[in-house]
């Protein structure tokens, strides 16, 4: 099997030209950090910061000429703004972390065409089961009648493939634009859905930006009532360019009862607040334990933080969900417990919270469009 070189793919990018201006990619653009692994291919085209808002048809032509080479199944580039003497660096207006270079409002981005509302799933720390949170939430909200999509934001460590039980790659119709995949009646979308589930993703933010900018408005999501994004942990490169690009229609925060998550969650719930993106509640994941041998119930993280937590700060607290091995397993497996036992208990506790969920975002008022920031 013959498998694609990096001479071949320098090469076919030296041919590429911008449809805008009719210049040479060599004459506009510096191609590095070029990775080929199975024939996914990864680059970045570093630019003038000036021209690069004028440059994405550049970025999509130079990914369409390396897909069409023989033994390519994927190819990704991402923009990145070079300034002189300094380190690659992400266009200005994606580089909120850097309050010093940043003066002024930052424009506003377009909604996505066919989503009435997207709403990001968060936490402020890893190992609260967010993923879990998110997938069967989508799959709560699609069983209340509505037409669900679910991104995975989560580049680093992406969980959709496996808990969605999805293990192909993506295809396009015309080699701009994917189609999601689709399970369990969700529309899905995952960098784990274009690398092997054991290849760390080693990329630094502006590329973690551009893959996410890349994933929702490169899709063919077509109508839909609500896109469940599964975020990263933190408050990051990740949350601040959903925040800033996409108008999010809220977040929900998950929690476990301790209190050092119980901070951490604290600290996840204030930057929606301050990028002006409504906070819809707080969920408390793990709340309890019920043995599965004699039904005791054990309060291994504690209960009721997050409730607590939520009445302090004045949020919603949307609804507790257990510490069980059956929705451990069902993750696991690929079927999620909403759809693995959609008459148990577990999904009843993820209807309730799809409902109040559903029933935030159903009014007018919390369609809003994406916040300008302003760094003093």
């Amino acid at each position: 099997m013959t498998t694609v070189s990096e001479q071949s793919v320098r090469k076919t990018l030296a041919e590429v030209v911008d449809p805008g201006s009719g210049a040479a990619l060599s004459a506009l653009a510096t191609v590095s950090g070029l990775v080929i692994k199975d024939g996914n291919i990864g680059f970045s085209l570093e630019v003038d910061p000036a021209k690069g808002p004028s440059l994405e048809g550049l970025r999509k032509a130079a990914e369409s000429a390396v897909l069409a080479l023989p033994d390519v199944t994927s190819a990704t580039a991402v923009l990145t703004a070079h300034r002189a003497g300094a380190p690659a660096q992400p266009q200005r207006s994606a580089q909120p972390e850097r309050p010093a270079q940043q003066q002024g409002r930052m424009p506003s981005r377009p909604e996505l065409p066919g989503i009435k509302s997207i709403v990001a799933v968060a936490s402020g720390k890893g190992g609260v089961g967010k993923s879990t949170v998110a997938t069967n939430l989508a799959l709560a909200l699609a069983g209340q009648g509505l037409e669900v999509g679910l991104l995975d934001a989560d580049v680093y460590g992406p969980s959709l493939p496996r808990m969605m039980g999805i293990n192909r790659k993506p295809e396009s119709r015309d080699g701009k634009t994917l189609i999601p995949l689709e399970n369990h009646n969700i529309k899905c979308m995952s960098i784990g859905f274009l690398v092997a589930e054991d290849t760390p993703t080693i990329w630094r933010g502006p590329m973690v930006m551009s893959a996410l900018e890349q994933m929702l408005r490169d899709v063919e999501w077509g109508e839909l009532d609500v896109l469940v994004v599964d975020m990263p942990p933190g408050t990051g490169d990740a949350q601040l360019t959903m925040a800033q690009r996409v108008p999010l229609a809220g977040a929900v925060i998950v929690s476990t009862p301790q209190d050092i998550a119980l901070l951490d969650a604290r600290k996840g719930l204030n930057m929606f607040r301050r990028v002006d993106v409504p906070v819809l509640g707080i969920i408390e994941n793990m709340s309890y334990f019920l043995c599965p041998h004699c039904g005791e119930r054990s309060d291994i993280f504690g209960h009721g933080g997050a409730r607590q937590e939520a009445d302090k700060l004045g949020v919603p607290f949307l609804g507790e969900v257990p510490l069980h091995l059956d929705i451990r397993v069902a993750g696991d497996g690929g079927t999620p417990i909403v759809a693995a036992d959609p008459t148990g208990p577990h999904a009843a506790a993820f209807a309730q919270i799809a409902e109040k969920v559903a029933g935030a975002i159903s009014g007018p008022s919390q369609r809003k469009a994406a916040p300008s920031i302003v760094f003093e």
